[in-house]
C-alpha cells in the first residue's frame, strides 16, 4: 500500500458481497484484511476488536445488515440481525446510531440498504475531513500534541477524528508532532496510532501511559487532542480508559484539552456521563500480553474499557457542525438542529 493512499479500514466489495475489514489485532506486524459474508462474523469482529473505534464499528455494522440483505434476508430476519449487531459493544453510541439509521430502511430492499451503508461510510469520512479543517487552526505552529488510544483513520471510515485534526494541520504545512500514549492494555496508541502516523510521514513518539504528567510539567506538551465514543447531552465525554486522567493533568498544567468527534457520537438522549454504560472487558486482556502472562496465576485484573471526562475539563469539542466552546448542554443543543 502506498504511503499516500488514503487509509480506509472498513470497505464493501460490491462484486462479491463481502465486508472487508483491516484486522487491527494484527497491526503493526501484519496488514491483513478480513472478508466477511455474514452479520454474525461482523459482530464477532467488533467484539474481538478486529475493527474498533466508534465511527468504524458503526460503519461495519451498517455493512453487516447490508450483506445479509444482499444474500436474501427479509425484513424480519434483518431486524434480528440489527438487534444482534447493536449489542456487540455497549459504550460507543455510533454503533447503535448506524444500526438504527439503516434499520429505518429495512423494507426498501437490498440495493437501498447497501446504498445507505455506503452513505454512512462516505458521510463519516467527510465529517472527519470537516473536523480536521475546523480543528487544525487550534494547534499552534510546531505544537507537540498528546493523544490517547487511536482516533485516527483506523477508528473511522477514513482520515480520523483527533488524528484528522493533526493530519489537517500537517497537510496545511504546520510541522506538528505527536506523542502517543501506549494505551494499556491493548496498546492502541503504540500499535495503531504510531503505525498510521508513521505510515503518513507525521512525526510520532510513543510514551508509556504514566509519562504524560511529567512531560507536561516540563513544558514538552502544548495540548491534548482525543476522540470520543459517546458524548452526553451535558458535554461529558466517554473515551478510552485513561482519558480522564489526562484531562485532569491538562487542567492542572493549563493546557488545552480538545475532543474531536462526529455528531453521530453526540447522544442527546443520555443526560450526563454518569448515564453512559461502561463496557467491562475480560481480565485476561490485562494479565496477558499475547500469550505471555504478566501477573501471577490466579490474580485477576479490572478492565473498564472507557472512562468519562466531565465537560468542565474539555476546552472545546470539535464536530463537523462546528466547535463547541464552552462545552455544555446549551451549546450542544444549539447545534442539534
Amino acid at each position: 500500500m502506498s504511503p499516500r493512499e488514503p487509509l480506509r479500514p472498513v470497505l464493501y466489495d460490491d462484486g462479491r458481497d463481502l465486508v472487508r475489514l483491516l484486522d487491527q489485532r494484527k497491526l503493526p506486524g501484519e496488514e491483513s484484511w478480513l472478508e466477511l459474508s455474514a452479520a454474525d462474523a461482523v459482530a464477532d469482529a467488533i467484539k474481538t476488536l478486529a475493527v474498533r473505534g466508534a465511527p468504524a464499528i458503526g460503519v461495519a455494522a451498517a455493512y453487516g445488515v447490508a450483506v445479509e440483505a444482499r444474500r436474501g434476508a427479509g425484513p424480519a430476519q434483518l431486524r434480528r440481525v440489527a438487534a444482534m449487531l447493536e449489542k456487540a459493544r455497549p459504550t460507543a453510541v455510533n454503533l447503535a446510531w448506524a444500526v438504527r439509521r439503516i434499520s429505518a430502511r429495512l423494507e426498501a430492499g437490498p440495493d437501498a440498504l447497501l446504498a445507505e451503508a455506503h452513505a454512512i461510510r462516505d458521510e463519516d469520512e467527510a465529517a472527519c475531513r470537516k473536523m480536521g479543517a475546523l480543528g487544525a487552526p487550534l494547534l499552534a505552529r510546531g505544537a507537540t500534541v498528546l493523544t490517547h488510544c487511536n482516533a485516527g483513520a483506523l477508528a473511522t471510515a477514513g482520515y480520523g477524528t483527533a488524528l484528522g485534526v493533526v493530519r489537517a494541520a500537517h497537510e496545511a504545512g504546520n510541522p506538528v508532532r505527536v506523542l502517543a500514549g501506549e494505551t494499556r492494555p491493548f496498546f492502541q496508541g503504540a500499535r495503531l496510532t504510531a503505525w498510521e502516523l508513521h505510515r503518513d510521514g507525521i512525526p510520532v513518539t510513543v510514551l508509556t501511559d504514566g509519562m504524560a504528567g511529567w512531560l507536561m510539567q516540563r513544558g514538552e506538551i502544548q495540548c491534548v487532542v482525543v476522540g470520543a465514543d459517546r458524548i452526553a447531552r451535558n458535554g461529558d465525554v466517554a473515551n478510552k480508559i485513561g482519558t480522564y486522567g489526562l484531562a485532569v493533568l491538562a487542567a492542572y498544567h493549563r493546557l488545552p484539552f480538545y475532543v474531536a468527534a462526529p455528531w453521530s457520537t453526540v447522544d442527546l438522549e443520555t443526560a450526563t456521563g454518569a448515564d453512559i454504560p461502561i463496557e467491562e472487558r475480560p481480565s485476561d486482556e490485562v494479565v496477558l500480553i499475547g500469550t505471555q502472562r504478566i501477573a501471577p496465576q490466579g490474580v485477576l485484573a479490572r478492565y473498564p474499557a472507557f472512562d468519562v471526562t466531565p465537560a468542565a475539563l474539555v476546552t472545546a469539542l470539535i464536530t463537523e457542525r462546528g466547535l463547541v466552546r464552552p462545552v455544555g448542554a446549551e451549546a450542544l443543543a444549539a447545534l442539534s438542529g
